[in-house]
């Protein structure tokens, strides 16, 4: 499995998903770009986006999209070090098309 983490979350989330082949936004050179182009590029290459973006939703057309978007709800290391089993069942569960969040 295939995930990018948002240029919104620590880096170091990784480590917890060391299971997984795992980049970042920045790694991949897409700092800065804008949530639609973003979109389309990660759109069918990976297959979990993780964002703490709370707007994203509501900022961009998902239908269709062939990647799963799961929510953080803050992008504070210490407060997701509580919730990592969380994040781990949501990454394991989750299906491309879906749209989840998780909560604290």
């Amino acid at each position: 499995m295939k995930i990018i983490l948002d240029e919104n979350l620590p880096k170091a989330l990784k480590r917890y998903l060391s299971a997984y082949e795992v980049t970042t936004v920045q790694e991949q050179g897409w700092a800065g770009f804008k949530n639609g182009e973003l979109m389309a590029r990660i759109d069918g290459v990976y297959d979990v986006f993780l964002t703490s973006d709370k707007n994203l939703k509501y900022q961009q057309n998902l239908t269709g999209l062939r990647i799963a978007i799961i929510e953080l709800p803050t992008n504070r290391l210490k407060l997701l070090e509580t919730i990592t089993d969380k994040i781990l069942v949501e990454v394991e569960s989750v299906s491309l098309g879906m749209y989840v969040q998780v909560s604290l």
